[in-house]
């Protein structure tokens, strides 16, 4: 479904699809075996402007919309959740509010090197006692002259065990959501640790760790933004991230049609092609269905994103919608494939374990629904 792309965008988006398909989707199931993706691939994704897109050519980046952004997001999504994540997340959780809100100095510190590939970044908000309930982490940065001194811990951080800079959020005062502050720190900080956390059920191509912050030390210059506001860009930052899941899990949803059509029109029982089933017709149907419609709402979002308009109930109707979508289609893919989906010979059980975790993190179903009701009806859920 191509309506109303550019030419320049449809050439990426073939280009990301012939990219995926040669370095990506061969080795996919020994990233996941081996719980960890090929690093040679990151300079490999760099070169081709995965990392550096919406990124101005200036910072180093390769420049581009939103739109071809989700793009290159769906394809990697359809290839392997992992590496999306590996990208969306150094991309579009670092670098874009490091754009947006860095000094001069920060971006030419970072930004070069993390839309080469060259460097990834990961995005500290989540505490082991506060996910949803950002607003009251407890991760603390006290002013001690020209620094800061960050205490505390993070979990479930994407890229933590690989990243060279960490975008971190910490209270610098007691009034909630208005007394957190971001920082950008160097992983390797002294008393920075990290801790690989293993044995996952899905995404486990990329690095997930839990954050330790012992008395790590930070000039005052590593602030990101204004003191206090660091909840504001963290939230600004998510709802661009939620349109970036929701293209991951609509690539999802378009694997689990291809593998699904590719399989079902070959498999034969009681001699004819299963395909000619009607029943196996419908989840043909149902498939593809979500996946135009998943669609539509992350181009949707995007497209507001590009306008400059207000895009937050958008991105979590993308979010929302995709994620779910992607569950109902790996589980239906799984069903297609019968006893040859269970093993991992065949990418639909991949599938399925990916996509489970979608509906979690950068805002779980549960709270999008909050966030769109409240748009709704004016009232909010969450107070």
């Amino acid at each position: 479904m191509d309506l109303g792309l550019t030419e320049e965008q449809t050439a990426f988006r073939r280009l990301a699809r012939d990219f995926c398909d040669a370095e990506i989707v061969p080795f996919r199931r020994d990233w996941d075996r081996a719980e960890s993706v090929d690093l040679d691939l990151l300079p490999k994704l760099g070169e081709l402007g995965f990392f550096g897109l919406t990124i101005p050519e200036e910072h180093g980046g390769v420049g581009g919309d939103h739109l071809t952004y989700m793009l290159a997001m769906e394809e990697l999504g359809r290839a392997d959740s992992s590496v999306r994540g590996i990208v969306s997340v150094s991309t579009g959780l670092v670098a874009k509010p490091l754009l947006a809100h860095g000094t001069d100095a920060q971006k030419a510190e970072w930004l070069p090197r993390l839309t080469a590939g060259a460097a990834l970044g990961c995005f500290g908000l989540t505490e082991p006692g506060h996910g949803s309930d950002a607003a009251h982490l407890r991760s603390r940065a006290r002013r001690d002259g020209d620094d800061y001194v960050i205490d505390g811990s993070k979990i479930f951080i994407t890229n933590g065990t690989w990243a060279e800079v960490a975008l971190v959020f910490a209270r610098t005062g007691d009034d909630g959501p208005r007394g957190i502050s971001a920082f950008l720190v160097p992983t390797d900080a002294p008393g920075f640790s990290r801790t690989t956390i293993e044995g996952k059920l899905g995404l486990r191509g990329q690095a997930t760790a839990e954050l330790s912050f012992d008395d790590v030390r930070v000039p005052a210059s590593a602030m990101l933004g204004e003191e206090g506001r660091g909840f504001a860009i963290a939230m600004e930052t998510l709802d661009k991230g939620r349109v970036a899941i929701g293209a991951s899990c609509t690539g999802i949803v378009q694997g689990c049609l291809e593998e699904v059509v590719a399989y079902t029109t070959t498999r034969e029982q009681f001699g004819k092609p299963i395909a000619s089933f009607q029943l196996v017709q419908e989840m043909v149907a149902d498939l593809s269905l979500d996946a135009d419609a998943a669609r539509l709402l992350v181009w949707r979002a995007a497209d507001l994103i590009d306008r400059g308009e207000p895009f937050g109930v958008a991105a979590s109707k993308a979010k929302l919608f995709a994620s779910e979508a992607a569950v109902r289609a790996s589980n239906i893919a799984m069903q297609a494939f019968g006893g040859y989906g269970f093993i991992d010979d065949y990418p639909v059980q991949k599938y399925l374990r990916d996509a489970r975790v979608m509906t979690l993190y950068e805002g779980t179903s549960q709270v999008q629904k909050l966030l769109i009701g409240r748009a709704e009806t004016g009232i909010n859920a969450f107070t």
